[in-house]
C-alpha cells in the first residue's frame, strides 16, 4: 500500500488522504462494540471502540488478512462530543489493534444506530495481498 498525500497539503493526524493498493477486495460490514456473544460488556465508547475494531479485524482475519491491509475505515459514532472527550483513548486503544497503520478514514455522526446499545459501527475495506494463506471459496 502506498499513502497518497498530495504535495503541499498538511499531513493528516491519524488517518490517511487516500490508499494505493493492489491485492484482493476484503469488504468488512460494520462491527458494533458486542462481543461474539451478541452482549455488550462495555458501556463506554473507548470499550465499544476497542471490540468494535476487534471485531473487524476478526472477521478480516477470515481472509487472511491482517490490520496493515486495511484501506479505509467508516466509523458512525452515536455522540461526537463523547467521541471528541474520548480521542487520546480511543487513539490508545486504536494503536494497540491497528499499530502505527492510519487508512483512509472517515467519522461520522449518526442519530443513532440500529442496536440501541452501540455507541459505534465501523466497517472497512482491506486489501489482502493475493499470496496470503487464506483460500477462496
Amino acid at each position: 500500500m502506498r499513502v497518497l498525500q498530495p504535495p503541499g497539503w498538511p499531513r493528516p493526524q491519524g488517518y490517511a488522504n487516500g490508499i494505493l493498493a493492489e491485492g484482493r477486495l476484503v469488504f468488512v460490514g460494520g462491527q458494533i462494540g458486542w462481543d461474539e456473544t451478541g452482549a455488550f460488556p462495555d458501556r463506554d465508547l473507548t470499550g465499544q471502540v476497542r471490540r468494535a475494531l476487534q471485531n473487524v479485524l476478526t472477521v478480516l482475519a477470515e481472509a487472511g488478512g491482517r490490520p496493515e491491509h486495511v484501506a479505509r475505515l467508516t466509523w458512525y459514532v452515536t455522540n461526537r462530543h463523547d467521541y471528541l472527550k474520548s480521542a487520546r483513548d480511543i487513539g490508545v486503544v486504536y494503536r494497540e489493534l491497528m499499530g502505527d497503520h492510519y487508512p483512509a478514514m472517515a467519522v461520522v455522526e449518526v442519530t443513532a444506530l440500529v442496536e440501541a446499545r452501540a455507541k459505534v459501527e465501523i466497517e472497512a475495506t482491506a486489501v489482502v495481498p493475493p499470496n496470503s494463506s487464506e483460500s477462496l471459496v
